[in-house]
């Protein structure tokens, strides 16, 4: 009891380390975690003023306390039960697997992140990018929507910009939370997506244990009034035109209805751009109809592109991509849909009518977003050279069919943004950034050319709009 006992060095330092943590842990810890936590309180209390979408509690409750509320969900309980019945799998593991499926989904909301780190570099690279320009807008309409509300931004899915474009056009109105596909799961991105409070999602999953918890977690979502923002096509349009509504998502949203006395609103929104970053790729795509791009090949070409545009900046030519607009339409209420169509309750009906009725909703939203598509140079320019039949078009004969389409689309009470309101500097807009880019190519006698290779990217951005004409 009483020798001595000799210890390294480095064992007594490493002791003293441990020690000096476990004490942080356990004394200060506490005490540091209140102070942030109520510097966040009152910033997200000082936001609240100037937002017109408030930002609710449940996207500041603690993670892992909606983790457990999800996975302790009567029905997700029973999805679990069902899950090892027909598996073989022991209760204990189907439901860690319903756990890591939930810890999979459920974002990490910060404030400060979103509205200081988020918004900011949201802005900084969609205008560095692009002149961004706000479409069509009903502000009455809009501001008439009550506060109360659980409102869902939806809309056409372009380009990965999207979610940068829209959230800088929103920022000023309210915090979104993305519906974020299997994409932006990587190890930095997806950690700074999840403070974004956006969700992640596998868009074609087959699982039923995990649609179920992904149902949950969106119906407490809607409940609790969060603003969400969603692309019901499901995924990027690789040929340019608008893809059919998947009804998942939106069925989800509408599930919490009966659960809560204010309404859902969904909010339509179409986005254009002059030029799509991943054009070529998702053409390509669509071209082969083979297999999607690896990641591995997305990468690479990704990586050529920007250096390609690198090299462009240090020469000092290059240029922003063109025009990106973004349009807002009437909301739509679920209380005044059902009320359309005889319907008090959703629950009440059988699942089929649910279905049809989900599936009516979701065509409606997607022809609203159909209608509220900007048109941009590139795309009207695109289509007048398509229309024209011809490989080589004459700069006389375009001007004529792009007049004609603009006097069409301005009939029809279609958004087109014409720079400087000027219908020759349309069509000079629209091609410089098509010869820019090699796709359309002038003559000396002054006729343009279609390149043949890249006829599919011309049709492309054509499609953006044809559906309007």
């Amino acid at each position: 009891m009483t020798q001595t006992i000799e210890l390294p060095l480095w064992v007594i330092v490493i002791a003293s380390i441990l020690a000096a943590i476990a004490i942080a842990d356990r004394l200060l810890s506490p005490a540091v975690r209140w102070f942030f936590r109520r510097r966040v309180n009152l910033a997200i209390e000082e936001l609240n003023t100037r937002l017109q979408l408030k930002i609710r509690p449940f996207g500041t409750t603690r993670r892992e306390v909606l983790i457990d509320r999800i996975v302790n969900d009567p029905h997700v309980v029973d999805s679990v039960a069902e899950h090892a019945r027909e598996t073989g799998e022991p209760i204990q593991v189907a439901m860690a697997r319903a756990s890591r499926y939930a810890r999979e989904i459920v974002p990490m909301f910060n404030a400060y992140a979103y509205f200081r780190i988020g918004t900011r570099l949201a802005r900084w690279l969609a205008t560095a990018l692009y002149r961004v320009r706000l479409g069509y807008t009903n502000t009455d309409a809009l501001s008439k929507v009550t506060p109360d509300s659980s409102v869902v931004f939806v809309m056409n899915h372009r380009s990965n910009m999207d979610y940068v474009l829209v959230t800088y056009l929103a920022s000023s109105s309210t915090a979104l939370s993305y519906a974020v596909g299997e994409w932006a799961r990587l190890p930095v991105l997806q950690t700074l997506i999840r403070f974004m409070g956006a969700y992640f999602i596998r868009r074609n999953a087959r699982n039923l244990l995990y649609r179920r918890i992904l149902a949950t977690y969106v119906r407490m979502a809607t409940e609790a009034g969060v603003t969400q923002a969603v692309f019901p096509e499901g995924g990027l349009s690789r040929d340019g035109l608008l893809r059919p509504p998947r009804i998942g998502l939106i069925s989800y949203i509408v599930s919490a209805h009966d659960h809560v006395s204010h309404d859902t609103v969904f909010i339509p929104v179409g986005l254009n751009y002059d030029r799509v970053l991943e054009d070529r790729s998702l053409v390509f795509e669509a071209d082969r109809q083979g297999e999607p791009l690896t990641t591995w090949q997305k990468s690479t070409k990704t990586m050529a592109f920007l250096m390609r545009n690198l090299k462009l900046r240090l020469a000092g030519k290059w240029h922003r991509f063109g025009y990106a607009s973004v349009s807002f339409g009437n909301p739509v209420s679920v209380d005044g849909f059902l009320d359309d169509h005889g319907v008090g309750k959703w629950a009440a009906l059988a699942e089929g009518d649910r279905d049809r009725l989900t599936e009516k909703l979701a065509h409606q939203l997607m022809e609203s977003i159909g209608a509220l598509i900007p048109v941009l140079p590139v795309s009207l320019v695109s289509l007048a050279m398509l229309e024209a039949g011809s490989d080589r078009v004459d700069r006389l004969d375009l001007k004529m069919r792009v007049g004609a389409l603009i006097d069409q689309l301005l009939e029809k009470g279609v958004y087109l943004h014409i720079p400087r309101q000027d219908r020759d500097y349309e069509i000079d807009v629209g091609l410089r950034m098509l010869t820019l880019r090699k796709i359309v190519t002038q003559q000396p006698d002054g006729q343009l050319t279609i390149v043949e290779k890249d006829k599919p990217l011309l049709a492309y951005y054509a499609n953006a709009i044809r559906h309007l004409v």
